[in-house]
This record gives C-alpha cells, structure tokens and sequence, in this order.
C-alpha cells in the first residue's frame, strides 16, 4: 500500500519535507554534525561540492573527495533531531518518491558522527578524541519503535539499579556502535567509550542555572556507575539515538567525539575550532583511505 501524503511529506519540488533533499542529492556514506557552521568546516576540504540544500536547522553538502562521493549534513541538537535526519536520510534512498513504496532492496548507509562532548572521568584528556562503542540513551527515543533487539538488558538493568534510576524517566536504553565502520576509523591514540546521550543540556546533565535538577547527585552516580569494567566515559545528545535507528534501518553509524570538556576536572579546551578541525582531518582521511 502505498505512504499516504500525511506520512511520506514531500515539498513541491519532490524533495523530502525537512531536508529539502532528492533522492540523488545525498552518497551513501554520510557524515553528520550538530552544528550548521560544521558542514562547512567539513566540506572546505571536499576537492568539488556538487550539491548545497538547506532548510531550517538542516543543511547539507555533497561533493567528493579523492575520488569518493561524501554527504555531510548537520542535524541540529538532540535526538529528536536525529529522529528526523535519519528516517528522511533512510526515505531517500529506500523509499519510491514516483510510487511512495518501499523498495525491495534496500540501500545502506554508513554513518560517521562528527560530535562535540563532555568526559565526566578525570584521566580523560581535553581536546583528545572517542569512539562510543556504546550509547546509553536517556531520551527514550528507541521505545517509539517496535523491533528492538540487540538490546543489552542485564547492562541495563546495572545502570538503572546503580544510579537508582527514577521511575518516572525513560527506561535507558544501550546500543552499539558498528563493529564493521569501527575497522576504518583503528588508531591508537583514540579510545573506546561508553557515551550517555542526554534529553537536555542543562538538567539532565546536571547543570543548574535557576531551576534544580531533580536527583542533584545523579551526575555523580553516572560517574561511579561501573558494569563488567565498564564506564560512563562522556555525556553528549545525539548518540543513542544515531545508534539505535541505524540499527533499525540497517544502516552502519559510528559517532566520533572531541572532548571540549571535563566535568570531573572542570576544564574546557583553550582551542575548541583546532580540535574539531582535527577530528574532522582525522575522519576524513580514514574515510577516503578505504
């Protein structure tokens, strides 16, 4: 049957509703920011951009480099951004815009995150670089869809009872990165990480400005919070959700995470836009090597 107007949204032009992209307009391996003043500081080293859309928070370049068709796009803040980007990504490329039918064979991603993010363990460095080999989302986000396997449950079931989790909060969900894209990006001066994606930036880290964070000690437990030698490395908004609709679609995702803070520490990088731009060097090398 096909995708009703009200489902499948598309613009007069034929693109899709918030990225205002056609079909043709994205590659295959995709890299995606928060921030609309990163797409530019990633496509900058692209040897031709073909394609530049944007609409709202949403802007997109296309081009290659080294011979390799890459797509960078930001996605803005939170994973309920990330909820749009990835199913109208997913629509591009798997979905028939002439018949609004699903394709029979399905064309998968790979998705690199170029993030931002705080550690919340001392020994790791400002400025230094993480792969989140697991997400722990807060933001319930994987609970609005059905088939939710790969779930880890006794990992879980840890962090819930560590940090005396409130029932009145979504239950956290953890997945993993892509084992596969992990291969591209090996270098020993990056470690792995369990990342915990927040629904807010000041509360739900554990900022107060004017208004108390309900549970003002649940930084600290997610600190101290230890399962089978496993921390909770860094805090940021995008990852779990990245990870978890990726996993439902069938794409690749890997987020990768420059350290600009430390909340165990208190410090901040003195040269946030050098590190970034590294990171982004660092992507984009590894990616086109392969």
């Amino acid at each position: 049957m096909p995708l009703s107007p009200s489902e499948l949204i598309l613009n007069e032009d034929g693109s899709i509703y918030h990225l205002n992209l056609r079909p043709e307009d994205i590659a295959t391996t995709i890299i995606t920011v928060g921030d609309r003043d990163r797409v530019v500081q990633v496509s900058k080293y692209f040897d031709s951009v073909e394609i530049k859309k944007g609409k709202r928070e949403f802007l997109t370049h296309t081009g290659y480099l080294n011979g390799k068709r890459l797509t960078v796009i930001s996605t803005g803040i939170g994973t309920d951004n990330i909820d749009i980007v990835l199913n109208e990504l997913d629509a591009l490329a798997n979905i028939d815009f002439s018949t609004r039918s699903v394709n029979k064979n399905h064309i998968r991603f790979k998705i690199v995150r170029i993030g931002t993010s705080g550690a919340i363990q001392s020994e790791i460095p400002v400025d230094s670089f993480l792969i989140s080999e697991y997400a722990i989302g807060f933001d319930g986000l994987l609970h609005w869809y059905k088939n939710q396997n790969d779930r880890y449950l006794e990992f879980e079931d840890a962090f819930i009872a560590q940090t005396a989790w409130h029932p009145n909060k979504a239950r956290p969900y953890i997945v993993k990165y892509s084992s596969e894209l992990r291969n591209f990006f090996k270098d020993n001066h990056i470690r792995l990480g369990v990342t915990a994606t927040s629904a807010g930036f000041y509360g739900p880290q554990g900022r107060s400005l004017r208004i108390t964070p309900h549970g003002s000690d649940l930084l600290q437990k997610i600190m101290r919070f230890n399962y089978q030698n496993k921390q909770i490395t860094n805090l940021e908004m995008e990852t779990s959700g990245l990870y978890a609709l990726s996993r439902l679609l069938g794409h690749q995702a890997i987020s990768l995470n420059c350290i600009l803070a430390n909340r165990a520490t208190g410090e901040f990088s003195k040269n946030p836009s050098k590190s970034i731009d590294e990171l982004i060097t660092f992507v984009l090398q590894k990616l086109t090597s392969h």
